[in-house]
């Protein structure tokens, strides 16, 4: 079933954060009206508020990738915000998306809501057949019924709403406040300031040895254009890289990139989070689509958005 966003009036919830910025890139590409909308502008948890906006621009199409994110730390430590606002953002959002007649809505969630020891690669089978993650499960479930919603309109009024679960992501605008990021951002800042100080090594959190897989934004929103051309169905899709490495060599990368010549110390009183966490893309390259730029490759061009904006 193909659905073309030719002509048509494509929102990113989120525009201004790494996920939106990169779909607002690549839907350049594509002959349709992007809609934005700041913060300041439309209060997603505000549901008076969203309703009316959607009601005055009558999206076509929607991709939602507006939530509240972080790292492990962040998660643990804000999970009334990390629960409740996601819930509200993309509630609000959804919900309004059949009020409007909105023809096409995708809704971002992330590979977090598997189980924490889903057998790898994980396959979109295993979602809610074990227990999850502690450290995000606050943001696991506000995804989790999210891709639910979806699923209820699909099945209640026949929306063609779709979900794709993203891996862990990074690039151009991504988080580099390391109270808050994500591993790949943290560790790029970390490489940086031991480079400029002369540092005889740099510090990583837990042991070194979870895998993890890493997906670059840019390919994400290619595949979040493919989705909504050519997809639509009851499973939430994962999207990913297809291959994935430990912390530790991850650091390692990293700091080559960067240029620090250092060592590493490793804090064994901070969490390792999930052991490993790698996709099953099967289904979405059965339809075509396959990821592009490689780790090393995605590593040096987020440095240099790095080196230039956020340094």
């Amino acid at each position: 079933m193909s659905f073309s966003i030719t002509g048509k009036r494509v929102w990113v919830a989120g525009h201004t954060g790494m996920v939106g910025g990169a779909l607002v890139r690549r839907l350049a590409t594509e002959n349709c009206e992007i809609l934005k909308t700041t913060r300041a502008e439309l209060d997603l948890t505000r549901q008076a508020d969203v309703e009316a906006w959607m009601a005055a621009h009558k999206p076509h199409a929607v991709i939602i990738a507006a939530a509240v994110v972080g790292g492990i730390h962040a998660n643990d430590t804000r999970p009334v915000e990390f629960l409740n606002a996601n819930l509200q953002i993309q509630s609000n959002i959804i919900v309004n998306a059949h009020k409007v007649g909105v023809e096409k809505l995708l809704f971002l969630g992330s590979s977090c809501i598997y189980p924490r020891l889903a057998p790898q690669p994980i396959n979109e089978d295993a979602l809610l057949t074990g227990p999850l993650e502690p450290t995000n499960q606050w943001y696991a479930i506000a995804k989790i019924a999210g891709v639910k919603l979806c699923q209820a309109y699909r099945r209640e009024y026949q929306k063609d709403f779709i979900s794709a679960m993203p891996t862990n992501l990074y690039g151009p605008g991504d988080n580099f406040d390391l109270a808050s990021s994500h591993v790949l951002p943290a560790l790029i800042v970390k490489a940086h300031r031991a480079k400029q100080s002369n540092a005889a090594s740099l510090e990583l959190w837990g042991s070194g040895k979870p895998m993890r897989e890493f997906l670059y934004v840019d390919d994400l929103a290619d595949a979040c254009v493919f989705l909504l051309k050519n997809y639509s169905g009851d499973v939430p899709l994962n999207v990913g890289y297809g291959s994935d490495v430990t912390i530790r060599d991850l650091a390692a990368l990293v700091a080559e990139v960067v240029g620090f010549k250092g060592g590493f110390t490793f804090d064994a009183s901070k969490p390792d989070g999930t052991p490993r966490k790698l996709l099953d893309c099967g289904r979405i390259n059965a339809l075509g689509w396959t990821a592009n730029v490689n780790l090393r490759d995605g590593i040096a061009k987020t440095y240099e958005w790095y080196k230039i904006h956020a340094a």
